[in-house]
């Protein structure tokens, strides 16, 4: 595997300071994002964007990608595009989910879909741990975080029409052979019991977030 960093705009959160140390890899500031990786100590390798919301002396010794604001990528998808097309296949986003703008968080869950469609797995790191989970990747854990991170609630929504579980266990609220509805939002603030909780998806695509 091959991890890269990539620093969008909105608010930090508080895990990036602890996650980034622990993974490090390549790194790569989407316009903005390139105040936190100031504020972290943090050199990136690429630097890409409009600059439409960062307006301060760009650093020399790192690769700068200058884009047109009329354009069809966000400047988190087009760096995003760059990982993948270096052949990092595990993505790490920061500052993609606070902020004033829901807009651009929802466009950031987008964003881990199409990842995954060009064989990189992407997650949104900030308040919360938000990736997907589908049939391929079999059983998955999620592990209580509640004393190291914060995290109390595992959320799973169906993101396809439906999404099969064959099973969700470990948790407050366990499922067995449940087909799950995009339209109707039953998987919110379950709660991890016993230490891990266990997905395994017989069909479709399921949003995770640990919060």
């Amino acid at each position: 595997m091959k991890r890269c960093h990539i620093f969008a705009g909105g608010e930090l959160g508080h895990i990036a300071k602890y996650w980034f140390p622990n993974h490090g890899g390549y790194v790569i500031c989407a316009d903005s994002g390139y105040k936190h990786t100031k504020k972290l100590k943090l050199k990136p390798d690429v630097i890409v964007g409009d600059f439409d919301s960062y307006k301060g002396k760009l650093p020399s010794d790192c690769e700068i990608i200058k884009t047109m604001p009329e354009k069809d990528d966000t400047d988190t998808l087009m760096a995003v595009k760059i990982a993948i097309e270096r052949g990092y296949d595990v993505i790490y986003l920061y500052g993609a989910m606070g902020g004033p703008r829901f807009d651009h968080a929802f466009a950031n869950i987008q964003t881990i879909l199409y990842a995954r469609e060009h064989g990189a797995a992407l997650m949104l790191i900030g308040n919360e741990f938000i990736g997907v989970q589908g049939a391929r990747e079999g059983e998955a854990m999620y592990v209580d975080e509640s004393d190291r991170w914060g995290f109390k609630y595992l959320s799973v929504f169906a993101i396809t029409e439906t999404v099969k579980i064959r099973s969700l266990r470990g948790v407050k609220y366990p499922l067995e052979n449940y087909e799950m509805k995009n339209s109707f939002p039953i998987g919110v603030s379950n709660e991890i019991t016993g230490g891990q909780a266990f997905l395994d998806i017989e069909s479709g695509l399921a949003l995770v977030i640990q919060s």
